[in-house]
């Protein structure tokens, strides 16, 4: 579904991604791990194209997508929840969920009934500002925001953070939802032990920008989690 081929990348002076491999294969969930400043959210923004990569290749379903800007890469079949949400506080619910509309075929520019299925809250909040949603919310409405432009590949950076618990929970839920039943495959960025557990299938391991482990999720063992994980 999609692969990472030796990619390297800089800011400024720094180098931040060393020839990192990564590959999320279709209709699984696959989590990158590592502690904060190893390089997750950088090699996230470098497959949506918002961090221009110094070298290596990215592929698609086979195809290289490295040279694509970032505003093809949606269309092209994946969806991207940002940390932090990024949603647009001063637009309504409904309008954020618009934001995706365009990216879809001529003729399906509607809002795709599942996502109320799955977050019924929205649709219990269309007409409220975005800024006026809890943080759970709010994450339900980046994520819901993604699925409208109707992705193949759905990827997620750290959607648990500053989320209350029974929200963790039900997100949770929906990420297994979409990977089980909706077939949607899944990148995750997650620091959230149990969490990850829960909704991956396997997990690669980031430590200064290098992938040091990988396998499926019954494979991390306390040996991996007390070098690279824990703080």
């Amino acid at each position: 579904m999609l692969q990472l081929k030796r990619i390297n990348q800089f800011y400024g002076e720094s180098h931040t991604l060393w020839d990192l491999d990564l590959t999320v294969p279709k209709g699984k969930c696959t989590v990158l791990m590592g502690r904060n400043g190893v390089g997750k959210t950088t090699a996230l923004q470098c497959i949506m194209g918002l961090l221009k990569v110094s070298d290596g290749d990215i592929l698609l379903n086979g195809q290289s997508i490295v040279k694509e800007s970032a505003e093809q890469r949606p269309r092209l079949g994946v969806g991207y929840v940002p940390q932090g949400r990024q949603i647009f506080s001063m637009l309504t619910v409904l309008e954020n969920l618009e934001v995706g509309l365009p990216i879809r075929a001529k003729g399906d520019r509607v809002i795709p009934a599942f996502i109320f299925e799955l977050f019924p809250v929205l649709k219990e909040m269309l007409h409220r500002r975005g800024g006026d949603l809890s943080g759970g919310q709010q994450q339900q409405l980046a994520i819901g925001r993604a699925l409208v432009v109707n992705p193949s590949l759905l990827i997620l950076d750290e959607p648990t953070e500053g989320i209350q618990p029974n929200i963790v929970q039900e997100i949770g839920d929906i990420i297994q939802t979409l990977n089980k039943e909706y077939g949607l495959t899944v990148l995750l960025v997650e620091q959230k032990l149990p969490f990850a557990r829960k909704v991956g299938d396997q997990f690669c391991i980031l430590d200064r920008g290098r992938s040091v482990a990988t396998g499926n999720m019954e494979q991390l063992n306390d040996n991996l989690i007390k070098e690279y994980l824990t703080v």
